[in-house]
């Protein structure tokens, strides 16, 4: 993935991150009956996919994050 991807990316798990915290920090409504939409969970995976992304984008830009290799 070259950088342009990588930062679509990261802005597409962003905002689902931020769409999927405000739809589970929401009240439940008792009329319309339970969540069949886990939010929290997606949320904190896109939340890790944000990261994995960041690393990925930093790796791209030339820093090497992993273990140096003898």
């Amino acid at each position: 993935m070259d950088v342009r991807i990588t930062l679509l990316a990261m802005l597409l798990s962003a905002g689902l991150a931020a769409f999927a915290g405000w739809r589970g920090a929401r009240p439940p409504d008792l009329v319309r009956g339970p969540r069949m939409i886990p939010w929290r969970p997606i949320m904190v995976a896109s939340a890790v996919a944000l990261l994995l992304f960041l690393v990925h984008l930093v790796n791209l830009l030339g820093v090497t994050t992993g273990p140096k290799s003898m």
